[in-house]
């Protein structure tokens, strides 16, 4: 019987090691595999999809998994959907751990888009230096405006994602201090960053950044969440595990025979 965890963030690593040092090692992190050298974590891990919702479903019935925790990006809406739905279709008790939102700040210019689409109609027509922060496998929507000039940073290598006449590449694991992000900023001389409302601290600092040195930010907004109970609390997410792994799995005495 295990708790099963979907990861791939720093909120599921905060997790995964709450759980070990408290001796819930009947845990398993469930990863999409988009990243090619994971962080190591101290529980058990799986790589790759479900198959879909009721791959999901089917998975969690076959492998005795006794709660669900969606601790995946917030712009995962995809896997948190298959997630909802699996739930709902095998009963199981389920949460989201999920970051806090980023709020504006006095100095912040942000141009708030729905979407990739929005964040290439608000960049124009004349050619900018724009800071690309929003993973890779969006970037192919910036091959619409090959007149700008991109710095697109990523964990794994762009590749053939954006052919653009103007690209530099920059492949960084954060986190990213506000410091760093501006000399940055100013080394590449930046006028536009675009990212992600991600959320969370280990990326804040490019947001920071902008705000120091008057630079615009096209904020993508989060797509909708899902209607499971939701905390943005590891230790709320830890508590939640624990009450739902037997005694013996829980670091607890076993019920006498």
């Amino acid at each position: 019987m295990t708790v099963l965890i979907l990861g791939g963030t720093s909120e599921a690593a905060a997790l995964a090691r709450a759980c070990a040092a408290a001796g819930l090692t009947d845990c398993l992190i469930s990863l999409a595999g988009r990243t090619a050298v994971p962080l190591a974590l101290p529980l058990p891990v799986r790589v790759g999809g479900f198959g879909g919702a009721e791959g999901l479903a089917a998975f969690i019935r076959e492998n005795a998994i006794t709660a669900l925790v969606d601790a995946t990006h917030p712009f995962a809406a995809r896997i948190s959907a298959n997630a909802a739905q699996a739930v709902a279709q095998t009963g199981l008790p389920a949460l989201t751990l999920h970051r806090a939102g980023w709020a504006r700040q006095a100095g912040d210019i942000w141009l708030d888009v729905p979407g990739l689409g929005e964040a290439v109609e608000v960049l124009g027509p004349a050619p900018r230096r724009v800071f690309l922060t929003i993973g890779r496998q969006g970037l192919h929507a910036f091959a619409r405006a090959p007149q700008h000039h991109y710095l697109a940073r990523t964990i794994e290598p762009v590749g053939e994602v954006l052919r653009v006449p103007h690209l530099t590449e920059l492949n960084a694991r954060g986190p990213f201090d506000a410091e760093a992000e501006v000399a940055l900023m100013l080394r590449e001389k930046v006028e536009v960053l675009v990212t992600k409302h991600s959320g969370g601290a280990s990326t804040y600092g490019k947001v920071e950044a902008a705000r120091r040195l008057g630079l615009p930010v096209v904020m993508i907004a989060r797509p909708a969440s899902t209607a499971l109970p939701a905390t943005e609390r590891v230790e709320e997410a830890l508590a939640f595990v624990k009450a739902h792994l037997p005694p013996s799995s829980a670091g607890l005495p076993s019920s006498p025979a």
